[in-house]
């Protein structure tokens, strides 16, 4: 399998940026976008961290807006990238230098995640900022391979970027109250873009390989969600012997994990990627499920904090750390992908109901966490078993 147009020629003299097939084989994500993924772990776990630190604090509003806020700035940056790769990646040398300095710039961001939510922005904005330029960068080099709608396209997505970064000055500029709303634009402005810049002439972005870029971002956030709460239950062990009510809470959120996996695994997604608008809405809505599923880990840790003594939290507020995460991942999932692969009403109820239940378990106090578990095991149970019975129902079937 290959992942470039001419793998001999991988990292060598620079070649003409243009477009490649959307029908081509063995299309795979390629090492350097896994390199790019890996920087991008640094800037969740940051996010995660500075999450915590806020909520355990009290400060459980400011900490969920100012996550939503980063997490938008490391999304964002990484779906630009993973789309234009998806249709331009040559692997030439020049190419590969221009993505080493979009890492660079997603390694500055996650430097400045912690002072972002003491109201300091500059080098998270900063970073953003390296990494938007590299794009801009990328655009006007794939013009220059092209002509007629699609030059004007690439135009147009350069064009674009660069004034959106124009209008993210206004998070330094302006007072703590105001910034969120002109967050709110700027996030508006920027999902506007490629919408507006594709609206005659679509990239050829490959549905098999942007399908595998986004299940192996899922799959980074969920290890870092694993990650995150096995340092929380290792530092309370240490520090608290809490071991009795941490066993628990330790396999409620491996259960949660494991069972998020295998949810967002169970169908194929590439199937629903036929054109942009199903694109978009997909590609989009995964702002939620990866936002949310990096969360999990962050409210793990704060059950954690709340069970030895360390956060300054409610009870119903621990709880919720972890089951409101959990449940905009599953409705979020079941919206975007899994909601389309499901016959009959029993398989459809499944992810809702099992949505409504992790909800209701953070009632359960400090067994909320172990319940919201086992509800969402008894989901993947109920999901394999109900597909095995229509699997045997179809015509055909092996008898």
């Amino acid at each position: 399998m290959t992942s470039s147009p001419s793998a001999s020629a991988a990292g060598g003299p620079l070649r003409p940026m243009t477009a490649r097939r959307r029908g081509e084989a063995h299309r795979v994500a390629s090492p350097l976008e896994l390199f790019f993924d890996l920087c991008f772990v640094v800037a969740v776990a940051q996010a995660g961290a500075s999450l915590v630190h806020s909520v355990v604090e009290g400060h459980v509003g400011q900490g969920v807006l100012y996550y939503a806020m980063v997490f938008f700035a490391v999304y964002w940056a990484w779906v630009n990238f993973s789309w234009f790769a998806s249709a331009y990646d040559n692997d030439d040398a020049l190419f590969r230098v221009v993505t080493l300095i979009q890492m660079a710039g997603v390694l500055v961001l996650a430097a400045g995640v912690s002072e972002a939510f003491q109201h300091h922005f500059f080098v998270l904005w900063l970073g953003y900022l390296i990494m938007r330029l590299a794009m801009v960068s990328q655009w006007l080099r794939a013009a220059r391979g092209c002509t007629g709608a699609e030059r004007a396209m690439a135009l147009r997505y350069a064009i674009g970027i660069a004034l959106c970064q124009v209008g993210w000055l206004s998070v330094l500029l302006l007072t703590e109250g105001e910034r969120p709303w002109a967050f709110a634009v700027m996030a508006l402005a920027e999902l506007c873009v490629p919408v507006l810049a594709e609206r005659k002439h679509p990239t050829t972005w490959h549905p098999h390989h942007i399908s595998e870029r986004y299940g192996l971002f899922t799959i980074i956030v969920l290890g870092e969600s694993i990650a995150a709460a096995t340092v929380a239950v290792k530092s309370a062990v240490d520090e608290h012997d809490e071991l009795g009510q941490l066993i628990p809470t330790s396999i409620g959120t491996l259960l949660i994990v494991f069972a998020a996996w295998w949810i967002y695994f169970a169908v194929p997604t590439h199937g629903r990627l036929k054109g942009n608008r199903q694109a978009f809405l997909w590609g989009y809505g995964h702002y939620l499920i990866l936002g949310s599923a990096a969360a999990i880990g962050a409210g793990a840790e704060i059950f954690v904090e709340h069970v030895t003594g360390q956060a300054h939290i409610s009870q119903l507020a621990a709880s919720a750390s972890v089951t409101v995460p959990t449940a905009v991942y599953l409705v979020t999932v079941w919206l975007l992908v899994s909601r389309h692969y499901k016959s009959g009403v029993a398989q459809q109820l499944v992810l809702p109901v099992t949505t409504l239940v992790v909800l209701v378990c953070t009632l359960a106090g400090r067994w909320s966490v172990p319940a919201a578990g086992l509800a969402l095991a008894t989901a993947v149970a109920a999901g394999v078993t109900l597909a095995a019975r229509a699997a045997r129902r179809e015509p055909g079937a092996a008898r």
